[in-house]
């Protein structure tokens, strides 16, 4: 182990101490003696979570506790005169940290880190005791309690744990903005400006701060300034470079090293991204130019385990968010999440709204305190990812206190001058004390407009527009509620993208939310849900995801909002029916006969792309054929009554419908019972043989997908991976599996809701338990990795349905120190 962490050390990188930790779910004084009997204990890793849960029904009391955690860190002797840092990333929601039994420090917030020296209660060349008691009790002083939330907020030690080895003066933080000039579609000019913080006892006349701009391994630029403070500034040579935008993010990475003559006491290396944001007052501007925000809302919880998923899990929800759903943002509701996720989102051009903890509540005078002192740390972790383009400072959907939130709004412009601050609100008109107005716009309800105009919302028109979250609570859907219901969640979030995108002056819009979660007994649907998602808490979509799907044009997107089962409507009547698509056209075929071609411009959302196209006509062209005698205005006559019957059924029909019954009975002798039996033959589903519809996505002159609808005669599973092998990097990795159940035309069973086994051999385990349901048709699983490499084979096992069988790799770095 000494050699492992001498190599680690002269890399300069992190420790992580991920591994090897002892967990009990009662904290007490005894744990902090060395003596005390390990054998009781569970051993975990990070992350971890003080309680794994249900995936619903569960009493929130249950992850409630003060916890403890232990480990053994042996430190050589060789690092005696250097300093020790221990970060502590994720600790829900405080926590005490001990070496060697003495008191270090404490923090307050689950969702930033702490750092702390360590060095004066180590024992160099011996083993030494770390030990955190982690109170994850929700009637704290500190945000986001002290009334209600909407969310389960969990416990443990939610993310990593990692020692820094440093020479006795050292970076200590490392602030680098961007500055651009001259941009044009191929390229700009920019440099850096950092500013730096260093720490320690000693600043020699030689002491200097050098940086190296690199395009990947390719040295750019350096440049240096004299370390003759604590702080200081850099500015860097101005050079040509390509900015960092949602469709192409490039990033560079900058090293930062502190040299004393020749010898390099301490370096950073960190990943920049050159561009301009701006909000005003017509909306928001990325690199000069216009860009429409269409994001959603993301809580960082998984089944079962709450906060506590690793790297991998992490970046995975940002590739969704970008290359499944098609957003271009994201919010961090309502909290800053993991810098993994982050990380992704810099990577892919994904625009990051970040805020502070908070729900709705603002508390005394310390809990206040503690607010600042939340926000303070979320920018100065944080400020360094290109993608994050506002701060959020303002407690989520709290009400107007001036005192406060200047000083939370001064505090964000010292830190970090190069964003605006936002402030999310429930209320109009409230007091603007931000640089954006973010407000919560729920006006939507099926029947008014999908959002309201910037000038019936803010209290001033000069400054910028954001609409923070819509739907959401105002229209919670099961992915297992009947169709019509699943239908009308799609267009609420059709109509609310479209009215958004109708505004010029407002800058965009975050939906409530990317996926359901687990809520507290006052919220959610009874079982500890919010179903409040675009997708389940799988990450499987509901048909609200295709919305946003559509918009993207890299992958296919092809769908109807109906199974095209008249049984799933009332009175047996179709309906609306709607298609789904980004193509650039839709070809519709029933029973092999071409009826018509759909294109985006049939859609009702004409400020959308790719909008839903509502189905008119389920006739085509068949009765002109079939009917000879028929003339072509009575043709068009009979096929506007059946098609309107097909939607809505037999009953009032609207004038149009009458006056044409009416003049085929009088000028062309149609009795009743005619019509009865071409509604049966050209429309009716009842008895007989079953129609078969096809549908065919056109892109660029080509087919480039296909469904069919038809009632199923065999089934399986749909089972996509998050990844084909789990490699352990700091700590352990999991695989996420998104499983559906699907009909032979890989159609979703939206009412199969049986239990499936997932069975896992080799080096690998199930998160939760090995026995899931299907709800809505999806379910799915979680399989993590052991520290070991080798093989894994999981099975999927279900009485209807042919086993799944899944091969991966297990890479186990075994970085336990």
């Amino acid at each position: 182990m000494e050699s492992l962490l001498n190599k680690e050390m002269d890399d300069m990188e992190p420790i992580y101490l991920n591994d090897e930790w002892f967990f009990t779910k009662e904290y007490s004084k005894a744990l902090l003696q060395t003596d005390y009997p390990e054998e009781n204990l569970e051993q975990v890793r990070l992350p971890h979570s003080c309680k794994e849960l249900p995936l619903h029904y569960f009493d929130e009391s249950e992850y409630q506790m003060v916890c403890g955690y232990r480990r053994h860190l042996w430190v050589p002797k060789e690092w005696e005169g250097k300093i020790l840092l221990l970060t502590i990333d994720g600790a829900c929601h405080s926590a005490h940290l001990y070496v060697n039994g003495e008191p270090v420090g404490e923090h307050h917030c689950g969702y930033t880190a702490f750092t702390s020296d360590i060095t004066s209660h180590i024992r160099f060349g011996e083993d030494n005791l770390i030990t955190i008691s982690v109170d994850s009790n929700e009637k704290q002083n500190i945000p986001p309690f002290g009334f209600v939330v909407d969310y389960m907020t969990y416990g443990g030690l939610t993310r990593d744990v990692y020692l820094e080895v440093k020479e006795k003066t050292y970076l200590e933080d490392v602030f680098i903005k961007t500055l651009l000039s001259d941009i044009t579609d191929m390229g700009a000019s920019g440099a850096t400006s950092s500013r730096i913080r260093i720490a320690g006892s000693m600043f020699p006349e030689s002491l200097v701060v050098r940086q190296y701009l690199y395009d990947g391994d390719r040295l750019i630029t350096s440049y240096e300034a004299k370390a003759d403070a604590d702080e200081i500034q850099l500015t860097g040579t101005e050079v040509e470079i390509e900015t960092w935008d949602i469709t192409h993010p490039k990033l560079y990475r900058v090293e930062t090293k502190l040299l004393a003559g020749e010898k390099e006491l301490d370096s950073k290396k960190t990943k920049v991204g050159f561009r301009k944001a701006e909000f005003k007052a017509d909306g928001f501007y990325l690199n000069e130019k216009k860009v429409k925000i269409r994001g959603l809302n993301r809580h960082q919880s998984y089944p079962y385990v709450g906060y506590a998923m690793p790297e991998s899990m992490q970046k995975y929800d940002a590739d969704i968010l970008k290359k499944e759903l098609g957003c271009n943002a994201v919010r961090t509701s309502h909290y800053p999440q993991s810098h993994y996720f982050v990380e992704r989102c810099d990577e892919i051009g994904l625009l990051v709204f970040m805020e502070f903890p908070g729900w709705q509540h603002i508390g005394d005078e310390a809990w206040q305190k503690q607010a600042i002192q939340n926000e303070i740390e979320m920018i100065t972790q944080y400020r360094n990812h290109p993608s994050i383009i506002m701060w959020g400072v303002r407690i989520n959907e709290s009400q107007d206190m001036e005192g406060f939130y200047k000083k939370t709004n001064a505090i964000a412009h010292e830190l970090d001058d190069s964003r605006p601050t936002g402030g999310v609100r429930a209320h109009k008109k409230s007091q603007l004390l931000e640089d954006v107005y973010t407000y919560n716009d729920f006006v939507h309800d099926g029947q008014k407009p999908g959002c309201e105009p910037k000038k019936k919302v803010t209290p001033d028109m000069s400054k910028p527009y954001l609409i923070s979250e819509y739907n959401g609570h105002m229209y919670p859907t099961k992915a297992f509620d009947w169709e019509e219901h699943r239908v009308q969640h799609a267009l609420r979030h059709a109509r609310v993208l479209d009215a958004v995108a109708g505004y010029e002056d407002i800058a965009g819009s975050f939906g409530w939310c990317m996926f359901d979660y687990n809520t507290h007994k006052d919220f959610g649907s009874g079982d500890r849900i919010c179903y409040h998602g675009v997708m389940d808490m799988f990450r499987n979509p509901k048909l609200a995801a295709l919305i946003y799907a559509c918009q993207q044009e890299e992958e296919p997107v092809l769908e109807l909002s109906s199974t095209m089962d008249i049984g799933e409507h009332p009175g047996c009547n179709r309906g609306d029916t709607y298609i789904f698509s980004n193509a650039d056209a839709v070809r519709m075929y029933k029973n092999d006969v071409f009826i018509k071609e759909y294109v985006p411009s049939d859609s009702g959302y004409k400020n959308l792309k790719h909008g839903p196209i509502l189905i008119d006509d389920f006739i085509g062209d068949e009765i002109k054929k079939n009917e000879p005698t028929f003339s072509r205005k009575q043709a068009d006559i009979i096929k506007y009554g059946l098609n309107y019957t097909a939607i809505h059924g037999y009953g009032k029909y609207p004038l149009k419908v009458i006056l044409g019954l009416l003049w085929c009975m009088v000028f062309r002798h149609m009795k009743m019972n005619d019509s009865v039996a071409l509604y049966n033959k050209y429309i009716g589903d009842w008895g007989g043989t079953s129609t078969v519809y096809k549908f065919e996505a056109v892109k660029n002159g080509a087919v480039v997908k296909t469904i069919v609808k038809e009632p199923m005669k065999n089934m399986h599973l749909e089972v996509k991976t998050s990844s084909n092998a789990l490699v352990e990097k700091n700590s352990y990795d999991v695989i996420e599996l998104r499983i559906r159940a699907l009909d032979e035309h890989d159609n979703q069973l939206y009412f199969f809701q049986e239990p499936l086994q997932v069975l896992v051999e080799g080096e690998a385990e199930v998160i939760g338990p090995s026995v899931v349901s299907f709800k809505g048709g999806m379910t799915g699983a979680y399989i993590r990795s052991t520290g070991r490499t080798g093989k894994v084979k999981v099975t999927l096992k279900n009485p209807q349905i042919d086993d799944v069988v899944l091969h991966f790799t297990a890479i186990g770095e075994n970085r336990r120190q």
